[in-house]
């Protein structure tokens, strides 16, 4: 079977400072999986060369399905109607039906006319979700998408994204600084510091997921990040 992605030897450089140093990873067609690290270790920078953002890299980034990507910042478009949002780029006739099936799996039937700057920071984050998952992708890349959200609105995606990836199996890389987030979503956690995946995790546990269920990786994990919990108890 084919590798959703397939990365060899990847190097990127900012001038001295090697921010991505000798990468290699799989990851499988429908296969969720969660990139950790202090900020500066190289997670970001990866999703943007495997979205074709950035290709001054050495190594190789192979990704040949189809794939969308959803910062933590929405990015939506001011002066364009949500479903215009949602649609942009698509060059499809029915576009705005698109648009309005997309909105309905994100549960924001009734916004498609609605201004992006009158919705709340989960609706928009929303409307970003449903504009990556119209595109059909293979490969969906989430680059902290929660990151700016209340804790309620975060729990609520969480359970959204989660939905959403059982019906569409894209394989997905999430980017994010949440443990806890990682452990409740992902199949398979890499820990990277200094450029380099320094730990895998497998997250054998059914769906879906407590927090109660994932205390003993999660100091295991929190371990390879350098954190003692006994002393940040």
């Amino acid at each position: 079977m084919a590798k959703a992605v397939s990365v060899r030897g990847l190097t990127k450089a900012f001038g001295a400072r090697t921010v991505l140093d000798g990468i290699d990873l799989e990851v499988q067609p429908g296969e969720f999986v969660a990139l950790l690290g202090r900020s500066g270790c190289g997670k970001s920078t990866l999703l943007r060369i495997l979205a074709g953002l950035d290709r001054d890299v050495e190594g190789t980034a192979e990704v040949p399905g189809t794939v969308s990507i959803a910062f933590q910042q929405p990015r939506l478009l001011p002066w364009r109607k949500v479903w215009k949002n949602i649609s942009l780029g698509l060059h499809k006739p029915d576009g705005r039906e698109v648009a309005l099936k997309a909105l309905e799996e994100v549960r924001l039937t009734g916004h498609a006319d609605a201004w992006p700057l009158t919705l709340s920071g989960g609706e928009a984050q929303r409307v970003s979700l449903a504009r990556a998952l119209v595109r059909e992708p293979d490969v969906l890349l989430l680059d902290e998408p929660f990151g700016a959200l209340d804790a309620l609105t975060r729990l609520a995606m969480h359970h959204l994204v989660e939905d959403l990836w059982a019906r569409h199996k894209p394989a997905v890389l999430l980017v994010t600084h949440d443990v806890d987030e990682a452990l409740l979503l992902a199949d398979r956690i890499l820990v990277l510091d200094e450029g380099r995946i320094v730990a895998t995790h497998h997250v054998d546990l059914p769906r879906p997921r407590r927090r109660a269920s994932v205390v003993e990786q999660r100091t295991r994990v929190l371990a390879d990040l350098g954190v003692d919990v006994e002393e940040a108890a």
